[in-house]
């Protein structure tokens, strides 16, 4: 099979249809070998009717429904796990993103031996203050902490050889920095291209304004998995370390004081008395939670546990 197309989406009864027919146009025109993955993510309307409707009269559609909302990481997990083609396409359920980008987008893939092509939304039709402003705040401390020079890490249009999707670990809401977490599983060969954006032309945003926090929130843990994820001693030690040294030889130099004093029959004070005896204690306890910290992080990376990401309710096709 050439193409899995995976399909987030929330409450998009709307645009079902549509979207349908113009994938299935363009996969026809361009005689692909396809699929399609829709993951209705806890949708409250009649988007898994429409779904289930589809998937009945064209083999080549499958569903997966969530029990509850999940969040857009762990339908595009679960998307990821069970596509077959050999290239996927994610996009979102909106109709902002545009079918007739596939295409090409599975040429940059197979002929040109990408392993990742970002989609860039280089002229955007969303609200300037509430998406376009906070998303280039988003992508330029993306490219800083990455390396990747990318314009927009979090277009829903990307394209991915098969490989990356089932070595790529996407859960919480990484799904904003996919491209980060396949460089950091080793896949460099990985680039961007500008596609048609598009006005949405049913509903609303689900994105409210909190994605904003999570994002930088996510950067960081980003940041902090691509460093030292595999080697967590090294920050928590070294910090750790580092803190009790310091608080150390300030216990040394304040004893060292207090005898050198009363050697000399000079006036002194109660080490007790002493700011800094209080400030070497205390950095000398945390130094120690510190390194215990890098310790039982480095016991827990060695020992496995389940994750249960999601409960899938009911699914159509052949799944």
């Amino acid at each position: 099979m050439q193409l899995s197309i995976v399909i987030p989406l929330l409450n998009e009864e709307e645009s079902l249809n549509e979207l349908y027919n113009w994938i299935a146009s363009v996969m026809r025109s361009n005689s692909f070998s396809y699929e399609i993955i829709f993951i209705d993510d806890g949708s409250t309307d009649n988007s898994w009717k429409v779904i289930r409707k589809i998937a009945a009269e064209d083999a080549g559609v499958k569903g997966i429904r969530f029990n509850r909302n999940y969040g857009k990481s762990q339908a595009l997990h679960v998307g990821f796990e069970r596509a077959e083609g050999d290239v996927v396409i994610t996009m979102d359920a909106d109709l902002q993103d545009n079918p007739e980008e596939i295409p090409e987008l599975y040429h940059l893939i197979t002929k040109e031996n990408f392993d990742l092509i970002s989609g860039w939304k280089k002229k955007r039709y969303d609200a300037v203050l509430t998406k376009n402003l906070p998303s280039k705040l988003f992508n330029a401390a993306a490219r800083k902490t990455s390396g990747l020079k990318l314009h927009d890490f979090n277009c829903g249009l990307k394209a991915y050889r098969k490989p990356v999707v089932k070595n790529i670990d996407v859960y919480g809401e990484m799904h904003r920095y996919i491209p980060v977490l396949a460089k950091n599983a080793g896949y460099s060969r990985i680039d961007e291209k500008v596609v048609q954006h598009q006005a949405r032309k049913y509903g609303k945003t689900k994105f409210g304004a909190e994605r904003f926090i999570n994002g930088f929130l996510d950067l960081i843990t980003i940041w902090f998995l691509s460093s030292f994820a595999r080697r967590p001693m090294h920050l928590f030690g070294a910090l750790g370390v580092l803190m009790f040294f310091f608080g150390f030889l300030s216990a040394v130099v304040i004893g060292a004081s207090k005898l050198y004093k009363l050697y000399q029959g000079l006036p002194s004070i109660l080490v007790t008395d002493n700011p800094w005896f209080y400030i070497s204690l205390t950095t000398m306890i945390l130094g120690t939670l510190l390194f215990i910290a890098g310790f039982l992080g480095e016991l827990i990376l060695r020992s496995s546990r389940d994750k249960e990401r999601y409960r899938i309710s009911e699914t159509t096709g052949e799944i």
